[in-house]
Parts: C-alpha cells; structure tokens; sequence
C-alpha cells in the first residue's frame, strides 16, 4: 500500500460504532404466536441492519427468539441477566457476552448504560418496569435516547391511554410520556432509528 493509498481499517465507516439497541420484551411466549414472530423479526432485522442488540440475557420466550434470530442472521448480542434469574430464564451462553449481575435494579443500569437506544415489544411486568424506569430517567433528564415501542396490533393502546390518563389528571408531563414512542409495525420502528432494512 502506498502512501496515497486509504487505509481502509481507518475509513470513515469502520470508525462508526454500531447502533447499541437496548430491547425490552417477554420472558414469556405469550399466548398469540404473533408475539414470538414479531421478536424473531426484530432480532434478525436489527442485526442485518448492524446494530448491537443488548437484552435481558434469557434463551426462553419473546427474549430467546429475539436472541437466537439475531444470532442466526450474524448479529452480535449482548445479554444481561442477574444471577437469581440465570436459571430461571436460562441464561443464553451462545451470545457475544453474557454479563451476569446482581439484582434486577443492576441489570436495569448495566443495559442502559450500554444503550443508544431502547426498542420495546410485547410484554409483562418486566417490561414495563424497564421501560418506565428510562422514561422515569429521561424525565429526570439523566439521557435523551430514544425510547420506542412496537404497538404491534395496538398492544400498547391501553398503556397509551393509562398514560393520558395520568397527564389529564395533573400527575404526569405531556412532554414525559410523549418520549415513549409508538410504531404500527417494527419497519417504522427501525426506520426512526435510521435502521431501516
């Protein structure tokens, strides 16, 4: 190579770190095989679209199928996962790395900490406590990631109306909960992301 020539490890495209896309969603199947499609779908279109999925850590549920599709489709996966739920959700060993942590308030921290962003599906209790927890950060101003949900078939209606509710009666910022942001489909998801496939 000579002098003139562009290295091409120093190009300006290898210089870009990927995408880190935080994705909240269940341990859980859930009972319409809608759920665990859409999980699989988003796993695999993140990772050919080169992000870097980060994630709960488990190889059961919405979170293995997302996990085992990014996976197949080339993509590097983090996971987080405290050591009480290891078993439980069984941990999955086939990732880039699997982080291990305290308690579920650690694991909370570490998957932020990691993030540009936060992708949210379907899902329980767990999910909803991850997602209000970097709402509740961002009202604190403590970030100002993207914060999105995948309303797939309106899951997410209720919540959306839950949270109104909470600005109509004086409790809540408009500005504050319109930071959660929903998608028809996880095309337009990815798409605000610059994601799109």
């Amino acid at each position: 190579m000579t002098p003139a020539d562009p290295d091409p490890s120093t190009s300006a495209r290898s210089l870009v770190r990927a995408l880190v896309v935080c994705v909240f969603c269940g341990a859980r199947d859930g009972a319409d095989p809608r759920f665990v499609a859409l999980a699989r779908l988003a796993g695999d279109r993140l990772a050919r679209a080169g992000a870097t999925i980060v994630y709960g850590g488990g190889r059961v549920g919405m979170m293995g199928a997302l996990a085992d599709a990014a996976l197949a489709a080339g993509g590097q996966v983090i996971g987080v996962i405290p050591g009480v739920l290891l078993d439980r959700e069984m941990g999955h060993t086939e990732l880039a790395r699997l982080e291990v942590v305290a308690d579920m308030q650690v694991r909370k921290q570490r998957m932020i900490e990691l993030s540009d962003a936060f992708l949210t599906l379907p899902g329980g209790l767990g999910t909803l406590d991850e997602l209000f927890e970097v709402l509740t950060l961002r009202q604190l101003g403590e970030h100002q990631l993207p914060i999105l949900a995948v309303n797939d078939q309106g899951y997410f209606d209720t919540l959306a109306a839950c949270l109104a509710e909470f600005v109509d009666h004086g409790l809540a910022g408009q500005r504050d909960v319109a930071a959660l942001e929903r998608f028809a489909s996880l095309d337009a998801a990815l798409l605000r992301l610059g994601l799109a496939t």
